[in-house]
């Protein structure tokens, strides 16, 4: 039984302790918007503006003519233990 109740409290000791980034929205990182042209994930809609974009959560870069100017970022997950 002492076996169990040890195995019992390290692993809550291990969720407890981890945290992962990935779920909370604290904004984007410059690197989370570096998503090539080709591979860009639509996120907005055709009169979506800047602001409105990044409100969801998105990129917004309307510098490429014919690609998604609002698009999913990068996702970045940063598990720590």
């Amino acid at each position: 039984m002492e076996t169990r109740a040890f195995w019992t409290t390290l692993l809550l000791v291990l969720v407890a302790g981890s945290s992962c980034k990935a779920q909370e929205f604290v904004g984007l990182s410059p690197s989370q918007c570096m998503v090539p042209a080709n591979v860009r994930v639509d996120c907005g809609y055709p009169t979506v503006t800047s602001e409105q974009c990044n409100n969801r959560g998105c990129c917004f870069d309307s510098s490429i003519p014919n690609v998604p100017w609002c698009f999913k970022p990068l996702q970045e997950t940063e598990c720590t233990f």
